[in-house]
Protein backbone atom coordinates (compact mmCIF):
# COMPACT_ATOMS: atom_id res chain seq x y z
CA UNK A 1 0.00 0.00 0.00
CA UNK A 2 1.32 3.38 -0.86
CA UNK A 3 2.28 5.82 1.72
CA UNK A 4 0.43 9.35 1.32
CA UNK A 5 3.26 12.02 1.80
CA UNK A 6 0.82 14.90 0.42
CA UNK A 7 -0.72 15.04 3.65
CA UNK A 8 1.16 15.21 7.21
CA UNK A 9 1.92 11.42 8.79
CA UNK A 10 1.21 10.39 12.01
CA UNK A 11 3.56 7.59 12.64
CA UNK A 12 4.14 4.92 15.61
CA UNK A 13 7.88 4.70 15.96
CA UNK A 14 9.23 1.76 16.79
CA UNK A 15 10.09 0.75 20.51
CA UNK A 16 11.46 -2.25 21.47
CA UNK A 17 9.21 -4.18 23.98
CA UNK A 18 6.14 -1.58 23.32
CA UNK A 19 5.42 -1.11 20.09
CA UNK A 20 4.46 -4.74 19.74
CA UNK A 21 1.59 -5.85 17.37
CA UNK A 22 -1.16 -5.26 20.44
CA UNK A 23 0.05 -1.96 21.02
CA UNK A 24 0.08 -1.01 17.09
CA UNK A 25 -3.25 -2.79 16.29
CA UNK A 26 -4.97 0.19 18.99
CA UNK A 27 -2.93 2.84 17.84
CA UNK A 28 -4.17 1.87 14.52
CA UNK A 29 -7.99 2.09 15.24
CA UNK A 30 -6.70 5.15 16.27
CA UNK A 31 -5.63 6.61 13.34
CA UNK A 32 -1.66 6.05 13.13
CA UNK A 33 -0.89 6.00 9.54
CA UNK A 34 2.08 3.99 9.62
CA UNK A 35 3.13 1.63 12.25
CA UNK A 36 6.65 0.31 12.70
CA UNK A 37 7.56 -3.33 14.27
CA UNK A 38 10.11 -3.27 17.04
CA UNK A 39 13.68 -3.36 15.96
CA UNK A 40 14.08 -6.96 14.72
CA UNK A 41 17.79 -8.53 14.57
CA UNK A 42 18.97 -9.10 11.06
CA UNK A 43 20.96 -11.91 12.65
CA UNK A 44 18.18 -13.24 14.35
CA UNK A 45 16.15 -13.05 10.98
CA UNK A 46 18.41 -14.26 9.11
CA UNK A 47 18.61 -17.36 11.52
CA UNK A 48 14.86 -17.85 11.27
CA UNK A 49 14.31 -17.51 15.34
CA UNK A 50 10.83 -18.35 16.41
CA UNK A 51 10.60 -15.34 18.61
CA UNK A 52 11.72 -13.05 16.13
CA UNK A 53 9.61 -14.68 12.92
CA UNK A 54 6.53 -14.03 15.76
CA UNK A 55 7.22 -10.13 16.23
CA UNK A 56 6.71 -10.17 12.33
CA UNK A 57 2.95 -10.84 12.89
CA UNK A 58 1.09 -7.69 12.22
CA UNK A 59 -2.70 -6.86 12.91
CA UNK A 60 -5.36 -6.84 9.86
CA UNK A 61 -5.30 -3.03 10.69
CA UNK A 62 -1.71 -2.34 10.01
CA UNK A 63 -1.60 -1.48 6.40
CA UNK A 64 0.73 0.10 5.57
CA UNK A 65 3.46 -1.62 7.83
CA UNK A 66 7.05 -1.08 8.22
CA UNK A 67 9.02 -3.69 9.80
CA UNK A 68 12.62 -1.80 11.22
CA UNK A 69 15.79 -4.31 10.89
CA UNK A 70 19.06 -3.75 12.83
CA UNK A 71 22.17 -4.30 11.21
CA UNK A 72 24.78 -3.97 8.72
CA UNK A 73 26.62 -6.93 7.24
CA UNK A 74 25.45 -7.05 4.03
CA UNK A 75 25.22 -10.59 4.07
CA UNK A 76 23.00 -11.31 6.71
CA UNK A 77 20.96 -7.98 6.05
CA UNK A 78 20.98 -9.91 2.36
CA UNK A 79 19.84 -13.27 4.07
CA UNK A 80 17.12 -11.05 6.25
CA UNK A 81 15.89 -9.38 3.79
CA UNK A 82 14.76 -12.47 1.76
CA UNK A 83 13.18 -13.98 4.53
CA UNK A 84 10.68 -10.67 5.24
CA UNK A 85 10.46 -11.19 1.01
CA UNK A 86 8.35 -14.18 1.69
CA UNK A 87 6.34 -12.14 4.12
CA UNK A 88 3.37 -10.46 2.83
CA UNK A 89 1.69 -7.35 4.13
CA UNK A 90 5.02 -5.99 4.99
CA UNK A 91 5.32 -2.47 2.98
CA UNK A 92 8.47 -0.98 4.24
CA UNK A 93 11.79 -2.16 5.91
CA UNK A 94 13.44 0.51 7.87
CA UNK A 95 16.65 0.48 8.99
CA UNK A 96 17.87 1.69 11.90
CA UNK A 97 20.32 4.40 12.21
CA UNK A 98 19.66 5.48 15.78
CA UNK A 99 19.63 3.01 18.91
CA UNK A 100 21.74 4.66 20.97
CA UNK A 101 21.46 0.94 23.46
CA UNK A 102 25.56 -0.03 24.07
CA UNK A 103 24.87 -3.35 22.79
CA UNK A 104 23.31 -2.67 19.94
CA UNK A 105 25.98 0.01 19.14
CA UNK A 106 28.89 -2.43 20.01
CA UNK A 107 27.17 -5.38 17.63
CA UNK A 108 28.05 -2.61 14.51
CA UNK A 109 24.07 -1.43 14.44
CA UNK A 110 21.49 1.12 15.56
CA UNK A 111 23.87 4.44 15.81
CA UNK A 112 26.82 3.29 15.43
CA UNK A 113 26.26 3.23 11.86
CA UNK A 114 26.29 7.49 11.99
CA UNK A 115 30.27 6.57 13.15
CA UNK A 116 30.90 5.15 9.16
CA UNK A 117 28.68 6.35 6.66
CA UNK A 118 30.01 4.30 4.18
CA UNK A 119 28.54 1.19 5.69
CA UNK A 120 25.71 2.55 6.46
CA UNK A 121 25.50 3.83 2.77
CA UNK A 122 26.02 0.09 2.17
CA UNK A 123 23.27 -1.03 4.48
CA UNK A 124 20.69 1.07 2.80
CA UNK A 125 21.72 -0.24 -0.63
CA UNK A 126 21.58 -4.11 0.25
CA UNK A 127 17.90 -3.16 1.16
CA UNK A 128 17.36 -1.26 -1.72
CA UNK A 129 18.75 -3.87 -4.12
CA UNK A 130 17.60 -6.97 -2.74
CA UNK A 131 14.05 -5.72 -0.99
CA UNK A 132 10.97 -6.88 -3.04
CA UNK A 133 9.15 -4.43 -0.53
CA UNK A 134 7.52 -0.82 -1.73
CA UNK A 135 9.67 1.60 0.16
CA UNK A 136 12.88 1.56 2.11
CA UNK A 137 13.35 3.72 5.17
CA UNK A 138 15.96 4.66 7.17
CA UNK A 139 15.96 5.99 10.88
CA UNK A 140 18.67 8.59 12.04
CA UNK A 141 20.01 10.60 14.95
CA UNK A 142 21.93 13.90 14.22
CA UNK A 143 24.92 12.36 15.04
CA UNK A 144 26.77 10.25 17.20
CA UNK A 145 28.67 12.53 19.53
CA UNK A 146 28.17 15.60 17.22
CA UNK A 147 25.74 16.94 14.86
CA UNK A 148 26.94 16.03 11.34
CA UNK A 149 22.77 15.46 10.18
CA UNK A 150 22.68 17.22 6.74
CA UNK A 151 25.45 14.88 5.68
CA UNK A 152 23.62 11.98 7.32
CA UNK A 153 20.70 12.79 5.91
CA UNK A 154 22.33 13.50 2.23
CA UNK A 155 24.04 10.18 2.54
CA UNK A 156 20.67 8.12 3.31
CA UNK A 157 19.09 10.11 -0.02
CA UNK A 158 21.95 9.75 -2.00
CA UNK A 159 21.60 5.51 -1.07
CA UNK A 160 18.44 4.97 -1.89
CA UNK A 161 16.09 5.58 0.35
CA UNK A 162 12.85 6.71 0.16
CA UNK A 163 11.96 8.54 2.88
CA UNK A 164 13.77 9.27 6.73
CA UNK A 165 12.67 9.67 10.37
CA UNK A 166 14.91 11.73 11.96
CA UNK A 167 15.60 11.52 16.04
CA UNK A 168 16.89 15.64 16.69
CA UNK A 169 19.48 14.54 19.35
CA UNK A 170 23.06 12.74 18.98
CA UNK A 171 23.71 9.48 20.27
CA UNK A 172 25.23 10.65 23.36
CA UNK A 173 22.43 12.76 23.90
CA UNK A 174 20.02 9.33 24.63
CA UNK A 175 16.48 10.15 25.34
CA UNK A 176 17.59 13.59 27.51
CA UNK A 177 19.12 16.04 25.86
CA UNK A 178 17.14 19.09 24.24
CA UNK A 179 15.68 17.66 20.81
CA UNK A 180 17.61 19.95 18.34
CA UNK A 181 14.06 20.89 16.12
CA UNK A 182 15.99 23.38 14.20
CA UNK A 183 18.26 20.32 13.02
CA UNK A 184 15.75 18.60 11.64
CA UNK A 185 14.11 21.56 9.63
CA UNK A 186 18.02 21.93 8.33
CA UNK A 187 17.44 18.26 7.12
CA UNK A 188 14.48 18.80 5.30
CA UNK A 189 15.71 21.88 3.38
CA UNK A 190 18.51 20.17 2.26
CA UNK A 191 17.05 16.55 1.07
CA UNK A 192 14.23 16.24 -1.32
CA UNK A 193 12.81 12.42 0.14
CA UNK A 194 10.54 13.05 2.57
CA UNK A 195 10.83 13.33 6.28
CA UNK A 196 9.46 12.33 9.63
CA UNK A 197 10.50 14.30 12.59
CA UNK A 198 10.53 12.33 16.27
CA UNK A 199 11.58 13.39 19.76
CA UNK A 200 9.54 14.34 22.66
CA UNK A 201 6.54 14.78 20.62
CA UNK A 202 3.37 14.30 23.44
CA UNK A 203 0.36 16.86 22.43
CA UNK A 204 -1.52 17.36 19.88
CA UNK A 205 -0.22 21.24 20.22
CA UNK A 206 3.98 20.41 20.02
CA UNK A 207 2.69 17.26 17.05
CA UNK A 208 1.24 20.75 14.87
CA UNK A 209 4.33 22.80 16.37
CA UNK A 210 7.21 20.63 15.20
CA UNK A 211 5.12 20.33 11.70
CA UNK A 212 5.30 24.39 11.46
CA UNK A 213 8.59 24.88 12.45
CA UNK A 214 10.44 22.19 11.02
CA UNK A 215 8.27 21.77 7.96
CA UNK A 216 8.45 17.96 8.00
CA UNK A 217 6.06 15.73 5.97
CA UNK A 218 4.98 14.04 9.56
CA UNK A 219 5.97 13.38 12.90
CA UNK A 220 6.64 9.96 13.97
CA UNK A 221 5.47 9.62 17.89
CA UNK A 222 7.12 6.84 20.78
CA UNK A 223 6.69 7.53 23.86
CA UNK A 224 4.03 9.70 23.21
CA UNK A 225 1.80 7.26 22.97
CA UNK A 226 2.84 4.83 25.54
CA UNK A 227 -0.19 5.23 27.84
CA UNK A 228 -2.16 7.54 25.34
CA UNK A 229 -2.34 5.32 22.20
CA UNK A 230 -5.40 7.94 21.56
CA UNK A 231 -2.95 10.47 20.70
CA UNK A 232 -2.74 10.17 16.91
CA UNK A 233 -6.77 11.12 17.26
CA UNK A 234 -6.11 14.11 19.25
CA UNK A 235 -2.93 14.81 16.81
CA UNK A 236 -5.41 14.85 13.86
CA UNK A 237 -7.79 16.60 15.35
CA UNK A 238 -7.01 19.24 17.45
CA UNK A 239 -8.45 17.55 21.16
CA UNK A 240 -6.61 17.84 24.02
CA UNK A 241 -8.63 14.98 26.12
CA UNK A 242 -10.36 12.10 25.87
CA UNK A 243 -13.10 11.22 28.41
CA UNK A 244 -12.69 8.31 31.10
CA UNK A 245 -14.94 6.01 29.32
CA UNK A 246 -12.87 5.91 26.19
CA UNK A 247 -9.68 5.39 28.28
CA UNK A 248 -11.53 2.26 30.15
CA UNK A 249 -12.54 0.64 27.16
CA UNK A 250 -9.35 1.15 25.42
CA UNK A 251 -6.98 -0.15 28.38
CA UNK A 252 -9.38 -3.29 28.55
CA UNK A 253 -9.01 -4.04 24.91
CA UNK A 254 -5.31 -3.75 24.92
CA UNK A 255 -5.06 -6.37 27.78
CA UNK A 256 -6.92 -8.53 25.60
CA UNK A 257 -4.95 -7.94 22.51
CA UNK A 258 -1.70 -8.52 24.91
CA UNK A 259 -3.05 -12.04 26.03
CA UNK A 260 -4.49 -12.87 22.45
CA UNK A 261 -0.86 -12.52 21.04
CA UNK A 262 1.17 -13.52 24.30
CA UNK A 263 -1.03 -15.99 26.48
CA UNK A 264 -0.94 -15.95 29.83
CA UNK A 265 2.54 -14.13 30.42
CA UNK A 266 0.42 -11.37 28.26
CA UNK A 267 -0.87 -10.33 31.89
CA UNK A 268 2.80 -9.71 33.28
CA UNK A 269 3.48 -8.08 30.08
CA UNK A 270 1.02 -5.68 30.32
CA UNK A 271 2.09 -4.24 33.72
CA UNK A 272 4.12 -1.33 32.64
CA UNK A 273 1.42 -0.44 30.08
CA UNK A 274 -0.75 -0.29 33.21
CA UNK A 275 1.79 2.29 35.02
CA UNK A 276 1.44 4.25 32.78
CA UNK A 277 -2.03 4.40 31.59
CA UNK A 278 -2.89 4.53 35.97
CA UNK A 279 -1.35 8.55 35.27
CA UNK A 280 -4.15 9.95 33.66
CA UNK A 281 -5.57 11.24 37.22
CA UNK A 282 -7.05 8.43 39.09
CA UNK A 283 -7.61 8.17 42.38
CA UNK A 284 -5.55 5.42 44.09
CA UNK A 285 -3.58 5.24 41.63
CA UNK A 286 -0.53 4.37 44.11
CA UNK A 287 -2.23 1.27 45.52
CA UNK A 288 -3.90 -0.25 42.07
CA UNK A 289 0.00 -0.45 40.41
CA UNK A 290 1.21 -1.96 43.54
CA UNK A 291 -1.64 -4.35 43.03
CA UNK A 292 -0.82 -4.98 39.84
CA UNK A 293 2.72 -6.05 40.48
CA UNK A 294 1.47 -9.08 42.40
CA UNK A 295 -0.62 -10.00 40.11
CA UNK A 296 0.29 -12.15 36.97
CA UNK A 297 -3.85 -14.33 36.47
CA UNK A 298 -5.30 -12.59 33.77
CA UNK A 299 -8.74 -13.17 35.15
CA UNK A 300 -8.18 -11.12 38.41
CA UNK A 301 -5.93 -8.67 36.49
CA UNK A 302 -8.93 -8.31 34.16
CA UNK A 303 -11.62 -7.83 36.73
CA UNK A 304 -9.03 -5.03 38.85
CA UNK A 305 -8.31 -3.15 35.58
CA UNK A 306 -12.22 -3.22 34.69
CA UNK A 307 -13.20 -1.78 38.20
CA UNK A 308 -10.22 0.70 38.56
CA UNK A 309 -10.71 2.59 35.09
CA UNK A 310 -14.36 2.76 35.76
CA UNK A 311 -14.13 5.28 37.73
CA UNK A 312 -14.10 8.88 36.98
CA UNK A 313 -10.49 10.80 36.60
CA UNK A 314 -10.05 13.34 39.44
CA UNK A 315 -10.38 16.27 36.70
CA UNK A 316 -13.51 15.21 35.62
CA UNK A 317 -15.00 15.02 39.82
CA UNK A 318 -13.40 18.62 39.84
CA UNK A 319 -15.27 20.04 36.52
Amino acid sequence: MSIDFSKPLYVLAPLASYSDLPLRSVVKKFGADLTVSEMISSNALAYQSKKTLKMLEKSPFETPYSVQLAGSDPKVLRDAIERLNEQEGIDCIDLNCGCPVPKVVNNLSGSSLLRDLPLMAQAIETIKKYSTKQYTSVKIRLGFDTKNHVEIARVCQEAGADFIAVHGRTRSGRYKAAVDYDAIREIKESVTIPVLANGDIDTPAKAQWVLEHTKANGVMVGRGAIGSPWIFYQMKNGIDDVPSELIHKVVLEHFDEMIAFYGEYGAVLFRKHLHTYSKAGYQGASAFRDGINAMSDPYAMRQLIDSFFSQPRLKELHV
